[in-house]
């Protein structure tokens, strides 16, 4: 007896490391170890009274002895035979298997390609996963953290208790792994780490976690499979030539919590489903863009501080909620575009800020390493398993949820290294230059890999400055991207349109400009959510005049944009121009659509969309220079343009904008053509609140006086109207 006892007791420092949960190995003292005897067993279990090893037909191999009041329990068990623990504590009795019963987990081709920063589905190797192991049901965790010295995880499972469930480490990669039996989805979690440095810091969620707790908890969600039946195929197999440069592509940008509540509370998946895609439907857009919905800590972000980049966030139901969502979406034929954001990450002490106790996942040079813009980190691109975390997140929710495209955020701010720097707070490239050639590989690898293994689906920059080729093939020495959001046309457009009236002749260029460039790039037109909040008012508030002449403008811009080159997005309340900024933290004032003026502007912007699906000439030749002509461009006075819009097999469409409140009667335009041309839209329609001056239906081209063809034509005040081209 004095053989076994000594051969299974631990010495005091390895005791007290097991007491502080600072071991950094526990398989190599705990479970079983071959002895002379047998299989030597030793189970740490703090607050445990009474523990038995079990045969699996529950007779007792061995009951575990305790030492001296220790909480190490030990004992001598059958060589070969399968056995269980029987635990009492608190009260309680529990029954299961030895956590370090078991053997590795994660095999050596996942392990090579995590270190080789290669893995394209790390969601499915890393983070936690309920799993049949060795014939056993339960989880299985792992977590890369290279350079912490002990990571434990922690849950209710174990009463957060970091001295319980210490995990294995696989030196080859860096991965910190463990099995956890009986354990089941829906479990919260954690892990505890012990740095480098031998401190343990706070608590971590899980980086690679698909579930959260909804926030303001902050721990990880153990998830189930996600299971979900879709029923999408036809909108997968043809969605190559609903989402190519020649389609047409219509985008309402959404903040679900915020776009309308439901009852007291944030709306939900199936909220949406019920509510938010009906709308979308009715308005004709082709897409939902949906700003970043990977969980975040701080509502007031709006998602753009992600943490929990591979969990939709839990403020609107599960996983498989809102796979459901994008499901219903595809079978309503719309689109799902999501914000993702990889340009930057809070510093949320739970999150991945030195998560090992490292600059892991953020730059380690300080002078980089943070966002001067937000105060937030930024990722080390450079570094072959952060570039594999972000290009691997981009894939899951492609692949996973059947995203169709991802919006990346702040694309400008990860291509310059002295983005938003002073002199001297910014190191240069290998180069001696400004670009930041890591995060540049990071997006041309991502857009590549996204477009080989989705087929279809988009790449959108938004990305403000001038860097050549954003959205050129890899190949060709672009960035890779599909599209690229027009924020200069944005910004000139806007600009304009704020002016009074009067001194728009003084202007003309900010709305003719745009044309210099557009076939630089594949351009997408947005009036996003950054555009009506933080002072810059609502659309029609951003109009001059008198609220009649607010309707007008805004009715008339908003047909300048459909009319003109370039995909379109608008986000949500501009559809029925809502009068207040957007507030995430309120809804829509939906009670507007009870006045016809704002009912108006929602009828616009649904025959807008209608005309703009129906009539190639406005989708299909975007990226054509022939295929768009001004006809009058140049007459500042009266504040007047024209343009007419081909595709090869459609009918021609021409395009006047009177952005004056004066009606313009027998006003001469240059005729693209000889014939009728039949007058389709009218932004002053009585239908959308106007005051239905036009053309009668249309006009018939006549000779002018050197014997071309001319359309004289009436323009009301702050109009557009669009005519077709009908051959004689």
């Amino acid at each position: 007896m004095f053989e076994q006892r000594s051969m299974l007791a631990l010495n005091g420092q390895t005791l007290a490391e097991l007491a502080s949960a600072t071991h950094g190995d526990p398989f190599s003292v705990l479970g079983p170890h071959p002895s002379p005897l047998g299989r030597a067993l030793r189970v740490f279990r703090p607050g445990a009274e009474r523990i038995e090893a079990l045969g699996r037909a529950g007779d007792i191999l061995a009951r575990l002895e305790r030492r001296n009041g220790e909480d190490l329990f030990t004992g001598i068990i059958p060589l070969d035979e399968p056995y269980l623990l029987r635990m009492e504590e608190r009260g309680q009795i529990s029954i299961t298997e030895d956590p370090y019963a078991f053997g590795l987990l994660l095999d050596g081709a996942d392990l090579s390609l995590i270190a080789a920063g290669m893995h394209p589905h790390l969601h499915r190797v890393l983070g936690a996963h309920v799993c049949e192991h060795e014939g056993v049901q339960g989880v299985r965790f792992a977590v890369w953290a290279p350079q912490a010295r002990r990571v434990s995880v922690i849950g209710d499972f174990n009463h957060w208790d970091a001295r319980l469930h210490g995990m294995r480490f696989r030196h080859e990669a860096g991965v910190w792994e463990l099995f956890v039996p009986r354990l089941a989805a829906g479990a919260a979690y954690k892990f505890a780490i012990i740095g480098a440095d031998g401190q343990r810091l706070a608590d971590r969620a899980d980086p690679m976690a698909r579930q959260t707790r909804p926030p303001p908890e902050n721990v990880s969600v153990v998830a189930p499979a996600l299971d979900h039946a879709w029923r999408d195929r036809a909108w997968m197999r043809g969605r190559e030539g609903r989402q190519n440069i020649d389609a047409a592509i219509s985008i309402y940008e959404v903040h679900l919590a915020s776009w309308r509540k439901a009852g007291d509370g944030f709306p939900d998946w199936r909220f949406a489903i019920e509510h938010l895609i009906p709308h979308v439907k009715s308005l004709g857009f082709t897409h939902i863009e949906l700003l970043p919905l990977a969980e975040h800590p701080f509502t007031g972000s709006w998602g753009y501080q992600p943490l929990s980049l591979f969990a939709p966030s839990a403020r609107y139901g599960s996983p498989r909620d809102f796979a459901a969502f994008v499901d219903a979406c595809h079978r309503a034929n719309i689109g799902v575009l999501m914000d993702w954001v990889p340009a930057h990450f809070p510093d949320d002490p739970h999150g991945l800020v030195r998560f090992d106790g490292s600059a892991l996942y953020e730059q380690r040079e300080d002078r980089m390493a943070r966002h001067p813009d937000w105060n937030t980190c930024i990722y080390d691109y450079g570094r072959r398993e952060v570039r594999n975390f972000l290009a691997a997140n981009a894939l899951y929710w492609l692949e996973e949820f059947h995203i169709d495209g991802l919006r990346v955020d702040a694309v400008a701010s990860m291509l310059y290294r002295d983005y938003s720097r002073r002199d001297g707070e910014w190191s240069a490239n290998i180069h001696g230059g400004r670009e930041n050639l890591e995060a540049v590989e990071l997006l041309r690898h991502v857009n590549e890999l996204a477009q080989a293994r989705c087929p279809g689906v988009l790449m959108i920059a938004e990305e403000s400055t001038s860097w050549p080729g954003v959205t050129k093939p890899v190949r060709d020495g672009g960035l890779g991207f599909s599209f690229k959001w027009n924020m200069g046309w944005m910004n000139d457009t806007l600009r304009y349109m704020a002016r009074d009236p009067v001194h728009r002749r003084w202007h003309h260029d900010e709305l003719t400009f745009g044309m210099m460039y557009q076939h630089a790039e594949n351009f997408v037109l947005p009036l996003s959510h950054d555009e009506v909040v933080h002072g810059k008012r609502s659309l029609i508030s951003k109009m001059p005049g008198s609220d009649g002449e607010k309707f007008s403008g805004l009715r008339a811009y908003l047909a300048w944009m459909w009319m003109h080159p370039g995909k379109k997005l608008l986000f949500m309340g501009g559809e029925f121009a809502q009068w207040l900024e957007w507030n995430h933290d309120g809804e829509l004032d939906w009670s507007l659509l009870q006045d016809a003026r704002h009912a108006g502007v929602s009828n616009l912007v649904r025959d807008l969309n209608r005309i703009y699906r129906h009539e190639r000439s406005l989708h299909a030749t975007d990226q054509n220079g022939n295929a768009f002509r001004w006809l009058q461009a140049d007459d500042r006075e009266r504040s007047v343009l024209a343009f007419s819009r081909m595709a090869k097999g459609a009918p021609q469409l021409v395009a006047v904008a009177n952005f004056t409140p004066v009606e313009r009667p027998n006003y001469m335009l240059p005729a693209p053509a000889d014939g009728y041309w039949h007058e389709i839209f009218n932004s002053d329609s009585q239908c959308y609140g106007g005051g239905d001056r036009g053309n009668l239906g249309g006009k018939a081209a006549t000779p002018d006086a050197s014997g071309n063809p001319s359309l004289e034509l009436c323009l009301p005040p702050l109009s557009v109207i669009v005519l077709r081209h009908e051959a004689a």
